[in-house]
């Protein structure tokens, strides 16, 4: 097989020895295409280490062909077309993965769109209805809206019922984040988004990427027993916090991963994805936004472009077609 390495000269295409396995449980996939997320940027970095006994070579979802399935293993065969969840190892030629961690591609899709899901849409669900346990009404704040991630947040949370208000820096963002269904936005260039948010009425949870001092403001625009879920540090480590309006307001603060999560919570992610998402990207009603691709030979001009902030939407890599 061959990986992406990190090397003192940026990111190479190279032999890499072959994967062990799959274990009972397991699949293993001949890459397609790999997603390409901001948590790369952060693990070439050496900012966001893989977990213990996770494959160090970048990248968490892909889309390709099953080529081996193990023991346990009914409901996928060699030959099926899938895309899967990963803790690591995508910008790879194959992948050995827990079968949870997998699933169809949905009809109507290709390969290519496949690989734009399952890390923005699981991220998605494990923080609106898992840790934020959003109901339908109940309203989002979402920052970075244009991004991948934010591309999904927002088809998923229209078609739950929950009005999104985006924040992106740029108008051509915006107006990207209005086409998917963003009910209200605001450019991040123009200053705090705190009267605006509170003119729109207010919010229920906010998803924010940012963290920094996007925190206290957080706070000021949510209702009663509002929830901000934290899931990047692009503003800094580093908040200032109003414990006062907290207390009084009931409001929660969550830290969220999701590559950490153990097989059985993504399993239980990828079957909530499955059984309300799939049937809506398969009825055009949420689709995938690919910004750009670029051969995996040329992965550093892909990380480069999001490190830019320069995608709107997913960013992916496409493996040589010989392996």
């Amino acid at each position: 097989m061959k990986a992406i390495a990190v090397t003192d000269d940026g990111l190479s295409w190279q032999p890499h020895p072959d994967l062990p396995g799959p274990d009972e449980d397991e699949v293993r996939i001949r890459v397609a295409w790999a997603g390409v997320n901001r948590a790369d940027l952060m693990q070439k970095a050496g900012q966001y280490p893989p977990p213990p006994g996770a494959s160090d070579i970048l990248g968490l979802e892909i889309s390709g062909t099953i080529a081996e399935v193990g023991a346990n293993v009914t409901h996928f065969k060699a030959g099926d077309p899938v895309c899967a969840l990963l803790t690591g190892g995508g910008y790879a030629s194959q992948v050995v993965v827990a079968a949870a961690q997998v699933l169809p591609i949905p009809q109507g899709l290709d390969l290519k769109q496949a690989a734009a899901l399952p890390e923005v849409f699981a991220t998605a669900w494990l923080n609106l209805y898992m840790e934020a346990a959003l109901v339908p009404g109940q309203r989002v704040l979402l920052h970075a809206a244009a991004s991948g991630l934010g591309t999904a947040v927002i088809q998923l949370a229209r078609a739950m019922g929950n009005p999104v208000f985006a924040t992106a820096g740029s108008d051509d963002k915006l107006a990207l984040c209005r086409r998917l269904g963003a009910d209200a936005t605001w450019n991040r260039h123009q200053g705090s988004f705190v009267d605006a948010v509170k003119d729109w009425g207010g919010v229920d949870m906010v998803l924010d990427p940012v963290g920094g001092s996007y925190i206290g403001e957080d706070q000021k625009v949510l209702e009663p027993g509002g929830r901000i879920v934290l899931i990047g540090l692009m503003g800094g480590l580093k908040a200032e916090v109003d414990l006062g309006l907290m207390l009084v307001k009931r409001q929660r603060l969550i830290g969220s991963t999701l590559r950490a999560q153990p097989v059985a919570v993504k399993g239980e992610i990828l079957d909530a994805l499955y059984e309300v998402v799939w049937p809506k990207l398969s009825s055009g009603e949420i689709s995938p936004v690919i910004d750009q691709a670029w051969p995996v030979v040329e992965a550093d001009k892909a990380l480069a472009y999001v490190q830019n902030n320069s995608n709107a939407g997913k960013v992916l890599l496409q493996m040589p077609s010989s392996t």
